[in-house]
């Protein structure tokens, strides 16, 4: 049965266009706010979001829908993704929400929704709501003497900041290092550069003039070009990019090099392991993670588990068999010690860790391993299933048996739209070049 406001990631869209509307946000608040009531004590939902202009619309949307069913609201204001779970579980809340559609431009806003021990909602418990949005709302509505209130944490941001720096060791401190931190004008532009001065270090930032409609705009971990140009600049040790809502992040070495999230997880895992801190021998990744990273892993005796493509999806493996580090090519790095969801901040703090206490280059540290040659092209379709069409199944059948062990081949659809991803990736470019124009060509004849 399909879903019919929740996607892969909560709920996401156009702001004041179906379903981003004030009304739909207020049905939601009221809608979660009774299914995570349980026993006579009050019940609490905090809210955070980041700079988007529709977020306050969306804010206090949801705050009367929370209100209206009974539950007390705290208000977090400008805060990251990861934030917002750390503090659902730090105030004991019943729920957390997130309004924010992560890297997408301005236009766009999302409701995230976190259950009280500040991990992403089930598939089940998501239908559940969407049950409710569609039922008759009226019935939800708490007695007079019950209707809740909303307060305003003002401690947020140093309750983050404080947390953040808990992640290293207590004598760990950055002195001497010039940081360039990029916060994409997004949730992070307070707390992430004031975090990296408290520990010591010469900040420089960008992105950190939030308009209401800058959010991502040729900035973050999206468009790091403006990252570059600052690192080689000012000769800095370092760059580091957020996304719009701080859960991810990609950075720049001294050069002026990206390092992907690959990379960075291969640093974390080395480094964990060596410490003894690494769980279940190895780390958990999504099924577009380069093989470079898996031989990797292989060749200092960790294992790669591999889920679809969606960071709950890591997640959820995590969870189940016992890993502590996993995440995403694009820079969503979970570290279960730490976080339930991605975190930016923490992801980049663990990499100056290493930086530290190597006494090595950022070049040198996250240069662990040669990216194979990995070709990604989508294919638009009308209608129907091109996948099981017979040449799409017999061209697919025939580049694997060229790729070999040499190679790997992940052909999905989007969740979001009708495209067929192609990606194949291999030792030699050219042959992987081939196999994927052969099926990109298959897919489109029986799409035609």
């Amino acid at each position: 049965m399909s879903r019919r406001y929740f996607g892969t990631d909560g709920i996401r869209g156009r702001a004041n266009q179906h379903p981003m509307t004030s009304e739909i946000a207020l049905k939601v608040g009221m809608a979660a706010g009774k299914i995570f009531q349980s026993g006579g004590h009050r019940h609490r939902v905090v809210i955070g979001k980041d700079t988007r202009l529709s977020g306050y619309m969306l804010e206090a949307a949801l705050m009367s829908g929370f209100t209206s069913v009974g539950v007390d609201v705290f208000l977090l204001g400008p805060m990251p993704t990861p934030a917002v779970a750390m503090l659902t579980r730090s105030l004991r809340a019943d729920l957390g929400v997130m309004l924010s559609a992560s890297h997408n431009p301005s236009h766009d806003n999302g409701i995230k929704l976190f259950d009280p021990d500040g991990y992403k909602l089930s598939d089940d418990m998501e239908r559940q709501i969407e049950d409710l949005i569609d039922g008759d709302t009226r019935a939800l509505l708490a007695d007079a003497e019950r209707i809740g209130r909303a307060n305003r944490v003002e401690s947020a941001q140093e309750r983050y900041i404080e947390f953040a720096k808990r992640t290293l060791p207590k004598s760990l401190r950055l002195n001497g290092l010039r940081i360039v931190i990029d916060c994409a004008n997004g949730a992070a532009y307070k707390v992430a550069p004031e975090a990296l001065w408290e520990l010591g270090a010469e900040v420089i930032k960008i992105g950190v003039e939030p308009n209401g409609q800058n959010i991502n705009l040729n900035c973050g971990s999206t468009a790091p070009q403006a990252l570059i140009d600052k690192v080689r600049e000012v000769r800095a040790d370092i760059g580091i990019a957020l996304d719009g809502d701080a859960d991810r992040v990609v950075i720049v070495d001294e050069k002026g090099r990206i390092v992907d999230g690959d990379q960075l997880m291969a640093v974390i895992a080395d480094s964990w392991m060596q410490a003894g801190k690494l769980s279940a021998g190895g780390i958990v990744a999504t099924v577009m993670s380069n093989l470079g990273l898996e031989r990797y892993l292989s060749g200092i005796g960790l294992t790669l588990a591999r889920t679809p493509v969606g960071d709950r999806y890591v997640t959820e493996h995590m969870r189940k068999h016992g890993f502590n580090v996993g995440g995403e090519q694009s820079g969503h790095i979970v570290l279960s010690d730490f976080t339930t969801t991605g975190d930016g901040l923490v992801s980049a703090l663990q990499i100056l860790a290493c930086v530290v206490s190597t006494g090595k280059t950022v070049s040198e540290v996250c240069s662990r391993f040669e990216a194979l040659p990995q070709v990604l092209t989508n294919v638009r379709y009308a209608s129907g299933k091109p996948l099981e069409d017979v040449r799409v199944v017999k061209a697919i059948e025939g580049a694997k048996q060229r790729l070999g062990n040499r190679g790997r081949l992940v052909i999905r659809p989007s969740g979001t739209e009708p495209v067929i991803r192609v990606m194949a990736e291999g030792d030699d470019e050219s042959m992987v070049s081939s196999v994927v124009g052969d099926i990109v060509e298959a897919v489109r004849l029986a799409a035609a």
